[in-house]
């Protein structure tokens, strides 16, 4: 006899996703769950993993970012990541979210040491070229994120908004070189999060980050990124994805490079 999975999510909620394209869940992550993702990560800080975390150790930079830049798919080398990248949790909010089974894409981890540059409103999917369906950032906060610190921004009701070819960022204020304009009449605003908070969102949702403007706050957040189980295709730089069992799978590649018809010179992995 065949079972009904049943909802974590209210219908409320799926609603409040469908229409906003993006859904805050709050302490989804325990605390004892942040503190093993702080240590862990505190840990990794120190020590350079070629390809994925290469950090300025030498004290002469100015840039916050060179001595803490993000750490790229740490689930490909440290068990942790890996184990929280398939936290059921999530996976369960993501079942919902799809109406069937998340595969696992991509996971990172942001340090943002004060002073340094927010990421410039983008769209997801322009870079995971997750089809058909969509990509989903499950985005967990491991520091209380907000304005000062440089919590997360998002235009509202832009989940089903097209991917748009990207215009040129301000690298005064956006470690990243691609800028979306929100439709006529939208506006970015602030999502604020306490430790443990997942902000959901899709593909499509224009969404970006402040700079931190705090001088003794890092705003530390895991984040990922996962497709559809009916996909068939996604972009190069994610593959494989990962089951809820973490059994490697694996999608077509993605050849079309995004909307603009050309490939990217340099991988952005988000």
């Amino acid at each position: 006899m065949e079972t009904t999975k049943i909802k974590t999510l209210t219908e409320e909620q799926l609603a409040r996703f469908a229409e906003d394209g993006y859904l805050l869940v709050k302490g989804l992550f325990t605390s004892d769950d942040v503190r093993v993702i702080e240590d862990t990560f505190e840990e990794m800080s120190h020590t350079p993993v070629p390809g994925y975390f290469e950090p300025d150790l030498s004290g002469a930079t100015d840039d916050p970012l060179k001595r803490f830049p993000r750490v790229m798919h740490p689930h490909r080398f440290n068990d942790v990541a890996k184990q929280y990248m398939l936290h059921r949790p999530v996976l369960d909010i993501l079942a919902d979210l799809y109406g069937e089974e998340a595969l696992a894409a991509q996971s990172m981890f942001y340090y943002k040491p004060p002073g340094s540059r927010g990421q410039a409103l983008h769209q997801d999917n322009f870079y995971l070229q997750v089809e058909p369906g969509n990509c989903i950032a499950a985005w967990t906060a491991i520091d209380a994120a907000n304005e000062e610190n440089g919590g997360l921004l998002v235009v509202p009701k832009t989940g089903d908004y097209e991917l748009s070819c990207p215009a040129e960022a301000d690298s005064s204020e956006s470690f990243t070189s691609h800028y979306v304009k929100p439709p006529k009449g939208e506006k970015a605003v602030p999502v604020a999060m306490d430790k443990g908070d997942v902000l959901f969102f899709n593909g499509n949702l224009i969404h970006g980050s402040y700079r931190n403007k705090t001088k003794d706050q890092f705003r530390r957040a895991f984040i990922c990124h996962y497709a559809n189980a009916s996909s068939t295709h996604i972009n190069g730089h994610y593959r494989p994805l990962y089951q809820a069992d973490g059994t490697p799978v694996d999608r077509e590649l993605n050849p079309d490079g995004g909307p603009c018809g050309i490939e990217f010179d340099v991988p952005f992995y988000h």
